[in-house]
């Protein structure tokens, strides 16, 4: 330090200014920071001095435990269930004082203290931990480990749904103290349906019954489903209850407030917070709170006790995890009911086909009301068919067949009128007036949209398209495919000049309406609940529906017509519902007579004869043409295995938004589907898993993708 940078009050020695030099010079030399300690030299507990732990790997050839050294110090907080930091993927080599060393910080969560490991090497000891709440109990180990196995996944893949991410500020907080079991409520609503009441008393007399129910049309299903877990709550035991979406909780969650009052249960969605939903978690692990409604992460949540596990419209695709191991809420519900003896209740306006099995094989009992009730409680359904359609002048201009427009404007005079619409957008698909050929782009064949009014350009590439011309006939003039909310909501203003129109999509959702008239467009499983109910339905455009090339359209449509007619009115209070749909098809007869469990059974018998799922398990392999042979070809699948395949997969263009599992834009990916019947699905998920974690223990190649019980098998 030269004497030009010293003051003439400052002794020769620099003092505080040279002190503040070499902290700053310190502070931005390069040195290399400390690693965590890693215990070497420390004395290790003396009761149990190994933990088992479960690490944050989710590869299939590391699903196993690892144990690990327990220092003297850690002792008393790393117990069974805490949260730990270990280090993981140290060389054998790489031992110090009889210490594992080495390797990268990983997390992980102690499952066992053991006297002694099954490694006959040094063990690493453990890094550190997190927190002293044990998150991480023996009956959600349990049931993570019975969902990796079903398919064919990993058991740190599932603890990482199942176990929600910590929050310190939540975790420092205390529960409230639990509340008391409830009174037994009245049968309320059940009261409609034959066995209602004797389910209800089933649950609150300790009883483990098992049930699918097919709720009748309305707002009342939400009271129902509350009784149901005030039941349970009067037996001692806790109650589970996973719905489709944040705004279905708000609806139970209204109800079970109102039933029960404030604090009796927890509400676990997304729209929470970490923070909150983290605090209500720990409230449920902890036992002061018995009951739990939530979404598709609820499934796993941990309550004291359980009486019931319940879940709401299982066919809504919500249900099922885009993450792996890709689980679905019905299924891990189903497991956890046969391991913890409880009952079990399945509830949809509609009914899925595994419902209707699930009946079908005695596992479950019927729970439905008679004919009178869902007459009374059901609006009136018409249908207008392709001929009706190609009579109707008003529908050929217009859009809107004589039929619905009078259905609408008989409706707007007592309240609001529901329009389902299966596309958003304004006009999502385009086509040649003349010769119907679909609009494409002349630079990459993409297709032609127009999401607002004369604005016409390609969905793949985005260039405009101001002139076009239709290249099989040269027609400059163009029609929609399929028009889409915004579109029906334009058209519909025109035609009721003097009446409010409102859209709810997938940008802009809903919760409620006003009971006054007006119009309200929405894209199918938007639909905003109106107060009193609807006046009257048109579901529009039902062939885009019907017509999807997939083993559930007929299914699909049927459930998501029910879900938009059971917000209207019942047919005593003139509510009325018209569907634009061929009238003699299935899924329609099956709406106008509001019978979705025969449709469900008559679905059931058609794939038991050609053994399609549910009767049989499905796995579906997806990857490269070289990978999926060689995976096939080193997996030893069952004897009864069936390989259906592989068949090419459509590319996925570089200008669309890609959805999870699609293969990356450009490359073309094949996909085998292996059949087993039923009794063997286990053994299919374990030579998938075997073989998959096979092929990553050795590295290199390219990727193969494992998905059981596919939800679209085409």
């Amino acid at each position: 330090m030269s004497s030009d940078n010293e003051r003439p009050d400052e002794p020769a020695g620099g003092g505080p200014e040279q002190l503040a030099l070499i902290r700053e010079s310190v502070r931005k030399a390069k040195v290399p920071r400390a690693k965590p300690r890693t215990w070497r030299g420390a004395a290790l507990a003396g009761g149990l001095p190994v933990a088992r732990v479960v690490v944050n790997k989710g590869v299939l050839h590391l699903d196993q435990f690892f144990d690990y050294a327990v220092p003297e110090e850690l002792d008393e907080a790393a117990q069974p269930g805490v949260r730990v930091r270990v280090r993981f993927g140290a060389g054998a080599r790489q031992v110090r004082g009889g210490r594992r060393e080495g390797g990268r910080l990983i997390d992980g969560f102690v499952v066992e203290r053991r006297a002694d490991s099954d490694y006959a090497g040094p063990l690493a000891a453990l890094a550190g931990v997190v927190s002293t709440e044990p998150v991480l109990g023996p009956e959600l180990l349990g049931l993570a480990r019975a969902v990796a196995d079903r398919y064919a996944g990993s058991l740190a893949d599932v603890l990482q749904l199942a176990v929600p991410p910590r929050n310190a500020r939540a975790e420092a907080k205390p529960s409230p103290e639990p509340a008391p079991p409830p009174a037994a409520p009245e049968p309320g609503g059940w009261e409609r349906y034959a066995n209602g009441p004797a389910f209800l008393g089933a649950l609150a007399g300790g009883g483990a019954p098992r049930a699918v129910w097919t709720a009748l049309p309305g707002p009342g299903w939400a009271d129902e489903l509350a009784r149901a877990v005030a039941a349970t709550l009067a037996s001692g035991r806790g109650a589970l209850v996973v719905v489709p979406d944040g705004r279905i909780a708000a609806r139970a969650d209204a109800a079970l407030t109102a039933l029960l009052g404030e604090g009796r249960h927890a509400l676990l969605t997304a729209e929470a917070g970490p923070e909150k939903r983290y605090r209500e978690w720990l409230a449920v692990r902890r036992g002061a709170v018995r009951a739990v409604v939530g979404t598709r992460a609820a499934m796993f949540a941990p309550v004291r006790d359980l009486g019931l596990v319940a879940i709401w419209d299982d066919g809504d695709s919500s249900h099922s995890e885009p993450h792996a191991p890709q689980p679905h809420a019905r299924e891990v519900l189903l497991l956890r009911a046969a391991h913890d003896r409880c009952g079990f209740l399945l509830g949809s306006t509609s009914c899925t086909v595994e419902a209707a099995q699930l009946v079908d094989t005695g596992w479950a009992l019927p729970l439905a009301a008679g004919r009178d009730q869902v007459r009374t409680a059901a609006p009136l359904v018409r249908t207008i068919g392709d001929g009706e359609l190609a009579r109707d002048e008003a529908a050929r201009v217009a859009r809107l067949p004589s039929l619905a427009w009078g259905a609408v404007r008989d409706g707007l005079r007592s309240g609001p009128v529901l329009v389902q619409v299966p596309r958003r957008g304004y006009v999502p698909r385009l086509a040649c007036e003349l010769c119907r050929t679909p609009a494409r782009c002349r630079h990459c064949a993409g297709p032609l949209e127009a999401p607002r009014e004369r604005e016409l350009h390609c969905g793949w590439c985005g260039r405009e398209e101001p002139d076009w011309h239709c290249a099989a006939c040269g027609s400059p003039r163009l029609r929609a495919r399929i028009v889409g909310a915004r579109r029906t909501a334009e058209e519909l203003g025109r035609a009721f000049p003097a009446v409010p129109v409102r859209t709810s999509g997938r940008d802009h959702v809903l919760d409620s309406v006003p009971g006054h008239p007006a119009l309200v467009v929405s894209t199918p499983g938007a639909e905003p609940v109106a107060e009193g109910g609807y006046a009257a339905a048109l579901l529009l455009d039902g062939w885009a529906m019907l017509g999807r090339p997939d083993l559930r359209a007929g299914e699909e449509a049927l459930r998501r017509w029910t879900q938009a007619a059971s917000l209207v009115r019942g047919q005593g209070e003139g509510g009325t519902v018209v569907v634009v749909a061929e009238p003699t098809l299935r899924p329609v007869q099956a709406l106008v007579r509001w019978d979705p469990v025969g449709h469900a059974r008559r679905e059931l018998a058609e794939r038991t004869e050609l053994g399609f799922p549910p009767v049989s398990r499905m796995a579906a392999v997806v990857g490269r043409t070289e990978a999926v042979d060689a995976f096939l070809a080193s997996a030893e699948l069952p004897g009864d295995a069936e390989v259906l395949g592989p068949v090419p997969l459509p590319m996925t263009d570089p200008g669309r938004p890609r959805r999870p599992g699609d293969p990356p834009p450009g490359e073309r990916w094949e996909r085998a589907l292996l059949r087993v019947p039923p009794g063997s699905g286990a053994a299919l998920a374990r030579a998938l898993k075997a073989a998959q974690a096979a092929r990553m223990s050795r590295g290199g190649g390219d990727p193969v993708r494992i998905r059981i019980d596919p939800p679209d098998i085409g």
